[in-house]
């Protein structure tokens, strides 16, 4: 049942604007699910959500550990600040930044934990990145570029 609630909370917030627990609470009895606030606030925690200010200036439940356009946007902001170039070599991704800025983007890499990449080292202006595999790599290079665009 946990499982099914946790899928349902999902979509939910994937779907709509959901901005507080007892909102949360009232789509999931409408779903069919019996549940308190309390059982909303644990999986809450459980699922890793976070609130976060849309475009529209108001504030929603997201996912913190997937790329959502919302979270999107404050790592978008450090990559285009930071990054210099970028590129794969195999299964490896190397992005060079400005100076002084490498610990940063590789934080904001390391914090939005892509599927694609086992891990990312920094130094000052380099980060090596290990994909999963070529083809891997070359995903994180074209959703490095697509967040770059928007």
């Amino acid at each position: 049942m946990k499982t099914e609630r946790h899928k349902k909370i999902l979509e939910l917030i994937r779907t709509e604007s959901i901005d507080t627990q007892e909102e949360l609470a009232l789509r999931l009895n409408e779903a069919g699910f019996g549940v308190t606030q309390a059982t909303v606030s644990r999986d809450i925690r459980a699922l890793k959500l976070t609130k976060v200010t849309g475009k529209d200036g108001k504030s929603h439940y997201a996912v913190l550990q997937e790329h959502s356009p919302v979270l999107g946007d404050k790592y978008t902001r450090v990559m285009r600040e930071a990054l210099v170039s970028m590129d794969a070599a195999q299964n490896l991704v190397v992005l060079h930044t400005v100076p002084g800025m490498a610990m940063g983007v590789a934080a904001a890499l390391d914090a939005m934990k892509w599927e694609e990449l086992l891990g990312c080292i920094a130094g000052d202006d380099t980060i090596l990145c290990a994909a999963r595999s070529e083809a891997r790599a070359k995903d994180v290079l074209r959703k490095l570029s697509d967040m770059l665009k928007e």
